[in-house]
């Protein structure tokens, strides 16, 4: 069963968006003014949820609800987009009892269509209606578009105060690469924590989780991730060991959130870990890990399951790094592949086999350069991402 934080309902409508069988509006609403955070999208075509959310936040730092649909993106539809956007918060504002600007809007779909607002206003009632009869995991279906199944992930966190509970979910499995893919996530809490810290809390873990993943190297329109916490556990998360303890759990959850987009991948079958370190910094080892992981050739390779070093390598000297190619030691399952410019003399197509056939594939190049480090999670691109990806709209 999941653990649900306390003071949140959850609702769904079937809207017939793009199918008339399934739900693809979903509704999450706090029992109270809930400190509120987001990380967006940096993609300039921005999506008009993402636009208004990023208002209304800037406003105030606090909601009470989020407002999800699927099979509509209202990317790029202008003055009109903005305008519909905000009628749906005044929909879901009212059948949730509460005032539009403590509503958080989020869309994914096509870019370019605008909103069916008969369906919209059709659907509203239905939202009401439903009200705290649906569940967290109803809410994820609903929010899925391309993904092949729900991403939820929960837990009870010991604060010295007493115990809050954290839950994420969220849906991506294609344009997946965010830079804050096509990428929405929902993180609810019940610690009293202040709008600042909780900012703080959430750009920290997406910066270790959703901003370190990548499935195809496309940056979405729509990009979003809120966070909610509503204090109806009455136990405070203010000072900085309970601060701490908090930011752990919410990263936790984020990073379990993030494997499960890339194993998800559309069409995907691996899931690569891939780790850069020995860079001059930080932002040197991202550049290097990233150049590996959106590149075609290493991703159809982990297809394959063909332990092809050579297109890692070749990734990495074109990433931009600054490293010497003589100080580079690469490994794949823990087992030496290249270093001091050429490759291990072993037999390593035999050697590499079983970890290549695994669904979770390590790794790791030692730049022997400085201290910098980052890991990415990445995966393999297939026929059937192509497949997908061909006929999305039809």
């Amino acid at each position: 069963m999941t653990i649900v934080p306390k003071g949140f309902q959850f609702a769904v409508a079937a809207a017939g968006f793009k199918r008339a069988d399934r739900n693809d509006l979903g509704l999450i609403v706090s029992q109270g003014e809930a400190a509120a955070a987001g990380v967006f999208t940096k993609n300039l075509f921005q999506a008009a949820p993402v636009l208004v959310c990023k208002e209304l936040l800037g406003e105030r730092p606090l909601a009470r609800a989020l407002l999800v649909n699927s099979g509509q993106a209202n990317a790029c539809t202008g003055a009109e987009g903005l305008a519909n956007c905000r009628a749906t918060l005044e929909l879901a504002a009212k059948a949730a009892g509460i005032a539009p600007e403590d509503v958080l809007p989020t869309s994914t779909g096509v870019i370019g269509a605008q909103l069916k607002m008969d369906k919209w206003a059709a659907a509203a009632p239905l939202l009401a209606a439903n009200l705290g009869q649906a569940s967290a995991m109803d809410v994820a279906k609903a929010m899925m578009t391309t993904d092949s199944f729900p991403k939820l992930s929960a837990k009870a966190v010991a604060l010295p105060g007493g115990e809050v509970r954290v839950l994420g979910m969220c849906k991506g499995a294609g344009m997946i690469c965010p830079n804050m893919a096509t990428m929405l996530g929902f993180i609810l809490c019940d610690a009293d924590v202040e709008p600042q810290a909780w900012q703080e809390i959430l750009s920290f873990a997406a910066d270790r989780s959703f901003n370190a993943l990548t499935v195809d190297g496309d940056t979405s329109t729509n990009d979003t991730v809120l966070a909610l916490a509503n204090g109806a556990s009455r136990v405070p998360a203010k000072d900085a060991k309970s601060l701490k303890l908090l930011r752990a759990a919410v990263t936790e959850i984020c990073q379990e959130l993030s494997y499960r987009i890339v194993q998800d991948a559309e069409g995907g079958t691996k899931v690569a870990h891939i780790t850069v370190r020995g860079a001059k910094s930080n932002a040197q080892a991202e550049l290097a890990a990233r150049a590996i992981g959106n590149s075609p050739l290493v991703k159809t390779a982990l297809f394959g399951c063909d332990p092809n070093w050579g297109r890692i390598v070749a990734a990495l000297g074109r990433s931009g790094a600054d490293f010497a190619p003589e100080a580079v030691v690469l490994t794949i399952g823990g087992i030496l592949v290249f270093e001091k410019g050429q490759p291990s003399p072993e037999d390593l197509d035999a050697l590499l086999a079983p970890s290549m056939r695994h669904q979770d594939v390590e790794i790791v190049l030692d730049l022997g350069a400085g201290r910098g480090v980052f890991t990415l999670l990445a995966s393999d691109l297939t026929k059937r991402y192509v497949e997908i990806n061909a006929d999305y709209r039809t």
